[in-house]
Order: structure tokens, then sequence, then C-alpha cells
């Protein structure tokens, strides 16, 4: 095992070669899932600087002993990020990091396994799939982590196989996150965030907002603010720095999409959109609730609301209690109710792309942690630090 000071020299020379790689990485993006150039070129940079600034987490896993092997099959979102997110949190605590890509992102496997290649403590696996991949994982004892993401089918197989490890780890699906604009919501904040947060790499990232209770007093102006910000939102080539959402190569995604429009039921649609294959979105409607159902890709609802309380009340009301925002001062209670729900709360927020340092994690259906404490699995959810996760 490297000492401390050996892994940050590690993490700092991998972040140097995420960054020599960067246009190939935002290529491979492109190519793989549609990912916009400018989108994918963010991500590169945000895993970078992770990398770079570990540093600050070593008070996490000072004193603490490695698990050993930790390994992880990356969804198709944002691969570099999950690099640097689990696979730099797992070296900092001195374990191995053993780690797949999605089927749909080959190019991305090929780069980021180069990425690593000179760094016995990683391994890149790119042959066969990631079932076997995942089974591979059960069997071997040196495994002793294990993270995966996915639909709810794919937690509930792992779930059965998780007296293999000491840990299971499950970033399940988010469903729709809410957003919230209380009747003293400052617009000049909130408009942007929702528009962009919302559309941002086509809607396919988990923290990607999906419905919007908006109080009666404020609809009127923020519906015609979002529609004047709605013309940056392009569909189009990912090569295009100015494209928001590029073709859902994903099938999944699209099957996702097909069936909750097909479900949608009464929902007037306020902006136009494409729907042909690959190319679709922005998908942007006016309607009292969505389904509450599991959705990736370009969708925002705006539900008008009577007022603050019956905002609360309909966003805590998920099956996917992923991830909730807001802007403006929620009543009373409102503000507990909501960490008691929801993994993660975004109280007022002034970012676009999530900080990689911010807790991440769902609650219920949307992700848990399963841990073997002495023979015993003991089931958690809620927001969580990947580098305090991954040492004992």
């Amino acid at each position: 095992m490297l000492e401390l000071k050996a892994r940050l020299e590690l993490l700092q020379e991998l972040a140097e070669r995420l960054i020599r790689r960067r246009g190939d990485l935002v290529a491979a993006a492109g190519a793989d899932m549609g990912a916009p150039s400018a989108i994918a070129g963010i991500e590169v940079d945000l895993a970078a600087d992770y990398l770079k600034t570990l540093e600050v987490e070593v008070p996490n896993v000072a004193g603490k002993a490695p698990y050993g092997t930790v390994a992880a099959i990356f969804p198709y979102d944002a691969p570099p990020v999950m690099l640097a997110r689990v696979g730099g949190s797992a070296i900092l605590g001195g374990n191995r990091f053993r780690f797949s890509l999605s089927s749909q992102t080959p190019r991305a496997a090929r780069l980021l396994a180069e990425v690593v290649a000179p760094f016995p403590e990683f391994e890149a696996v790119t042959e066969g799939d990631n079932r076997g991949f995942g089974e591979d994982c059960v069997r071997d004892p040196e495994v002793r982590v294990f993270f995966i993401s996915g639909g709810g089918e794919v937690g509930a197989a792992y779930a059965e196989k998780a007296p293999a490890f000491d840990k299971l780890i499950f970033a399940g699906p988010s469903g729709l996150p809410p957003l919230i604009l209380f009747k003293d919501a400052p617009l000049d904040a909130a408009v942007p965030f929702m528009v962009r947060r919302a559309f941002l790499n086509g809607g396919q990232y988990c923290t990607c907002i999906k419905r919007a209770y908006i109080h009666r007093d404020l609809y009127p102006e923020a519906q015609k603010r979002i529609l004047a910000m709605m013309p940056e939102i392009k569909v189009g080539d990912p090569r295009d720095p100015g494209t928001w959402i590029g073709p859902l190569k994903v099938a999944r995604t699209r099957a996702l999409l097909d069936r909750f429009l097909e479900v949608l039921g009464e929902a007037e649609f306020l902006w136009p959109y494409r729907r042909a294959g690959e190319w679709q979105g922005p998908f942007l409607v006016e309607t009292t609730g969505p389904p509450d159902v599991e959705l990736f890709g370009p969708f925002l609802a705006l539900c008008p609301v009577a007022d603050d309380e019956e905002a609360a009340a309909q966003a805590l009301q998920s099956r996917y209690p992923f991830l909730v925002a807001f802007f403006g001062t929620p009543p009373a209670g409102a503000r507990e109710q909501f960490a008691a729900n929801f993994g993660m709360v975004y109280d007022n927020p002034d970012f676009l792309f999530t900080p990689l340092r911010l807790p991440f994690g769902g609650r219920g259906a949307s992700g848990w942690i399963l841990e073997n404490r002495d023979g015993r699995l003991v089931k958690r959810d809620g927001a969580f630090m990947y580098s305090v996760e991954l040492v004992k």
C-alpha cells in the first residue's frame, strides 16, 4: 500500500493525464452518448480539479484502514467524474480500484484504460460485459466494496449478492427531481438555474431537474422568463459548442422518455420540440403533476401551485427521494422534512454543475448502502462522501 504522500502524488499525476486527453475524452463522449462538447469538457475539468484537491479530504481517511479492492461499474454519464470521485477516493484511502464502464461508452472505456495504465493501483476492465464483470466481483474475495448504479431492478439483483462484500453502494434512479419556487423566490437566480439544470447534457444527469412547483403569484412572470431562455437550449451536433442536447444515443433512455410521454396525461407543451429517433426534446410542459416514474432525458414540467405549503407537499410525494432544490423561504418545518426525506437538498443553489465535493446519494429507491457488520447486513441511505465510505 502506498504511503499517503505517494497516493496524493499519484492522484495529481492522474489529473494531469486526464487533462492531456481532454480533447479525446470530449470527442468520445459525443460519439458514445451524444454529450455536447462544452458539457463533456467541463466534466473532465471537474474531475481533474477534484483529483488535484483531494488533500482536503485527508482527514476523512487519516488513521483508517483500506478495504482492499474497491470495484465499480460506471454509469454512461460522466465517466471521468466517476473515475475521479469513486476511483480517486478509493486510492486516497489506500485501496486498489477496479472498474468497468457502461457498454454504451466503449470509446471512453478505452481512453480511461489508457489514462490509468501507468498505475498498478488501478485496473480497468474493458473486455466482456458488465454482467460478467459484476459476477467476477461477487466471486472475487479481494473485492470488498462494490459500487453500482442503474434502475431499481439492478439494485434488487445486486442486493441479493450483498453478503459477498463488506459494503455495497447503489446509486439508483432519481425519478423526477423537483425544484420549488416559493413565493419570495428570486427569479433572477431561480429561472436560469431551472432551465439550464433541466436540460444540461440533454437532462442526462441524475441531478437534473424534472419538475418545478411554482407559487401561483410568481407563475406568470416565471413562465415568461423561462420561455425567453428556451432559445438557448439548442438541439444539435454535439461538436457544436452551442449545443445543449445532443443525440440521445442510449436506447434505454429513449425508451424511458417514450414511456413517460405516453403516460403524461393532460399537459400543455409550451415549446416546439423534436421527437425523431435519437433527436429528442426539449420537452417543456405545463401540468398539475407529472407521473411518478423513472425518467432520464430533456424534460421539464412546470406545475403552478396555490401556496408554499402545497409546493412542499407536492415535492415530497415521490417514490424516488433523490434530490430537491428550492429558491426562496420554505414554510415552517419544510426544511426539516426535506432533510429527512431526500438524499440531497439544494437550498437556493448558486451553481450549475453540482460541486463534486458535496455529499452525494439518495434515499429509499433512489439509493442505499448495504454494509456487512459482523455478518449482519445494515441498510442505510442519504448523502455520503466517497472518501469516508471507502475506508474502515
